[in-house]
């Protein structure tokens, strides 16, 4: 796919870290590399509307098509026999204790008919027990649940003071700082024993790697990833590099990565999970931090994570999560990508507290969004019930309901959890 904007150099070296495996997950884009990049930043401008948490929800949903299977394809068998409420489900990801199935996690799934489980917290069990709890987890997924489907089990395996999974079989990771300081091969390697030992423990989807960038010199000012060292390089060109490569080690090791936080939290100067009002007013369309983005969109990788900062350049209106500028225009029309969108904590984070939290699914989703993710199962609730109750009195939404569940089947096809239906 020839994007508009973004052009991006990969060299023969980056297509062969980012190559394939013989694993479910999706092979990278087919289409040649570009040979020059031209993305540049455009001036700031000075006039920009303060932004808001609390800016109202779309009336037409972000119009994103949606994979189009062919008759025979099971992803088209399944959403067909899905109940409304089961595909909403595949729309939710809701957050569960890693050392055990509790009942808050029980109640998601059979009850609310939620299609995907994040293990959260920090467990130091090891990979045995952790995959008795994936075990556990997928057993609730139910015909009468989910309409038979499997969730995807996901955690945050990114390294240094994000590993959720310690104990006996799990690595040690280092920070992103620590791996950005390896060749890219040396990390694709150090990746693809990350992922075995996720898949050992029954985990599908890990929401990383980090593919913002903060500039030398400015980490102390990141609260969120420059202060505890997240990121993996301090130009995009390092970034991507390493993006790449975490991405082609999951791969390999048959386990899903998910590029984080789009379009970056590189240049903000406070942390969207414990404040309100933060705010990019540098990064635009045409920015160089959004090349380990694009780079890994070309290589295939099946989800971007949505920021929930605003991002005045862009759309001052409101934050990226809730923004179709943003997630339809920038990353689907410009970046080209066609996978599974999932929002960073809509569930527990401070800069969409003000914002009720059925609204909160409800305007991700309008926006073009595919997974609400909810570290915090209180709320899921009223985020299911917010997404039932305008899927049944707005058609256009519940088409944008379709096209995002039919995303993340695709997705659980290509991964290998979705099988033909008898």
């Amino acid at each position: 796919m020839t994007r508009p904007i973004f052009r991006v150099v990969v060299t023969a070296g980056l297509v062969a870290l980012a190559a394939c495996s013989t694993s479910a997950p999706p092979a990278p884009r087919a289409s040649p590399p570009s040979t020059t990049a031209h993305l540049t930043t455009a001036p700031t401008a000075t006039t920009a509307p303060a932004p808001t948490a609390s800016a109202p929800t779309p009336t037409t949903p972000a119009t994103t098509p949606a994979p189009t299977p062919a008759a025979s394809d099971p992803v088209a068998a399944t959403l067909r026999a899905m109940t409304l409420e089961q595909r909403v489900g595949q729309l939710l990801m809701v957050g569960g204790a890693a050392t055990g199935v509790g009942r808050a996690t029980r109640r998601a799934v059979t009850r609310h008919h939620v299609g995907n489980v994040m293990l959260t917290g920090r467990s130091s069990a090891g990979v045995a027990a952790t995959a008795r709890v994936s075990a556990g987890v997928r057993a609730l997924a139910t015909r009468s649940a989910t309409g038979g489907v499997p969730p995807f089990i996901a955690t945050d395996q990114e390294g240094g003071a994000v590993q959720v999974l310690r104990g006996n079989g799990f690595s040690k990771i280092p920070s992103g700082v620590v791996q950005g300081g390896w060749s890219p091969a040396t990390l694709r390697r150090r990746a693809a024993q990350w992922g075995s030992e996720l898949r050992a423990a029954g985990v599908d989807l890990d929401l990383a790697p980090v593919a913002d960038t903060v500039t030398p010199g400015a980490a102390d000012d990141n609260p969120p990833i420059g202060r505890f060292g997240r990121q993996l390089g301090s130009t995009p060109d390092d970034v991507g590099d390493h993006v790449l490569a975490f991405n082609a080690g999951l791969r390999a090791a048959g386990v899903a990565a998910t590029v984080k936080h789009f379009p970056g939290l590189g240049r903000v100067r406070a942390n969207t999970d414990v404040s309100s009002g933060v705010t990019d007013r540098t990064t635009t369309r045409r920015d160089p931090a959004l090349a380990p983005f694009a780079r890994a969109v070309d290589a295939g990788v099946p989800f971007v994570m949505m920021s929930t900062a605003t991002y005045t350049q862009i759309d001052p209106r409101q934050p990226a999560a809730f923004s179709a500028v943003v997630i339809g225009r920038v990353l689907r029309d410009d970046l080209g990508f066609d996978g599974v969108v999932i929002s960073d904590d809509l569930g527990s984070a401070r800069q969409v507290a003000s914002v009720p939290p059925g609204q909160r699914a409800v305007r991700f989703v309008a926006a073009g969004g595919d997974v609400v993710l909810t570290v915090d199962p209180d709320v899921l609730p009223a985020m299911q019930r917010a997404l039932l109750a305008r899927a049944r009195s707005d058609p256009e939404f519940r088409a944008a309901v379709d096209a995002a569940a039919t995303r993340v089947l695709t997705a659980k096809l290509r991964q290998g959890l979705l099988k033909p239906r008898s």
